[in-house]
């Protein structure tokens, strides 16, 4: 089965339905969180400052990353300008069981204004997702997350599933409208090298009788 770590960040290159949509935050609160990362990320004496670093597809875009207790951080900077763009964290899910733990990310995003729609976080993930990476949704998404997740769903695999009482039911690769609503519906996605039965063995996740019968 496959396995993240952060060296295979350093060789990696660069709707019909509806989600359950979560708040967004003000242009002004994020470009404030912006700054003072990228502040942190210039002051020698701070755990930000020369973090190793990924070209991109992206004219003046360069990944930095870190690793801090099996969450991933990617920051994304805009070396022209000498800002931070934004930022992916790829998040351990503490709803989920100890077994299913370490391969469950759940990405949360935050980019300025200025770059939405640029790409960047599906390049983000993609990255994530060519080094190995399962993603999982939170129980809420943004209007642009539900897009971004369906996009990938051309190039990996995607399924949903079922979570609560820390347990993952494996509901199919396709949801009906109230259950897609549901807030203990996730979608997930499959990083590269990942089958989705060595997915559901490795994380225990039991598929449901209607999973069962999409197979069929």
């Amino acid at each position: 089965m496959p396995t993240l770590a952060l060296h295979a960040f350093r060789r990696i290159l660069p709707i019909a339905t509806e989600l359950r949509i979560d708040v967004n935050h003000g242009p002004r609160e994020v470009d404030n969180e912006l700054d003072a990362i990228y502040h942190r990320m210039n002051r020698p004496s701070d755990r930000l400052h020369a973090l190793p670093e990924v070209q991109t597809d992206i004219p003046g875009m360069v990944l930095r990353y870190r690793e801090a207790d099996g969450e991933y951080y990617v920051y994304v900077v805009d070396v022209r300008r000498g800002r931070l763009a934004g930022y992916t964290v790829f998040n351990r899910l503490i709803e989920v069981a100890r077994r299913a733990d370490p391969y469950v990310r759940a990405p949360h995003s935050k980019y300025a204004a200025p770059y939405q729609g640029m790409g960047l976080a599906t390049s983000v993930y993609r990255w994530g997702l060519d080094a190995g990476l399962c993603i999982m949704s939170g129980a809420r998404q943004s209007v642009g997350a539900c897009r971004l997740w369906q996009r990938l769903a051309r190039h990996y695999e995607l399924g949903y599933a079922d979570l609560r009482r820390k347990h993952l039911t494996y509901l199919g690769r396709t949801v009906t409208p109230p259950v897609l609503q549901d807030l203990h519906t996730r979608m997930f996605l499959l990083g590269r090298g990942w089958t989705l039965p060595d997915y559901l063995r490795a994380t225990g996740m039991s598929p449901s009788d209607g999973a069962l019968s999409q197979q069929l």
